[in-house]
């Protein structure tokens, strides 16, 4: 088995004792992503639709670090503290994932760190 970590300044630092991602014999194992902005390391402001879109762009980084790119996505994982919030974040989603659209589960939460409202990892083809 050829297993790789991932890593990349234009996703947060693991926030424990993780790696950004996996790469294992031609796929990319993302760890769960939340709205820290990699730069600063703060969660993100304003809501479901500005916390789903640093989320994706926080994949779309790990992912490009990985060799693998969202359309090579073939499995995703939601994780949402509010399902009220499905129908924002799955516009959102849509914008990223286009026409690709990979198997998707959607779970409601209690809660997820740092007060984040959603939490997103995904499972990629790498190139």
């Amino acid at each position: 088995m050829n297993r790789t970590a991932i890593s990349t300044d234009g996703a947060p630092k693991a926030i424990g004792p993780y790696e950004q991602a996996m790469r294992v014999d031609g796929l990319v194992f993302t760890a769960g992503q939340i709205p820290l902005d990699p730069k600063t390391g703060n969660l993100v402001e304003g809501g479901i639709v500005p916390q789903t879109r640093r989320v994706l762009e926080n994949l779309k980084a790990v992912l490009a670090a990985g060799g693998s790119s969202l359309d090579r996505v073939v499995k995703a994982t939601v994780f949402l503290k509010n399902m009220s919030d499905f129908p924002a974040m799955n516009e959102v989603y849509a914008e990223y994932f286009g026409g690709s659209k990979p198997a998707r589960s959607t779970v409601a939460v209690t809660e997820l760190p740092r007060g984040a409202l959603v939490e997103i990892d995904l499972i990629a083809l790498a190139g």
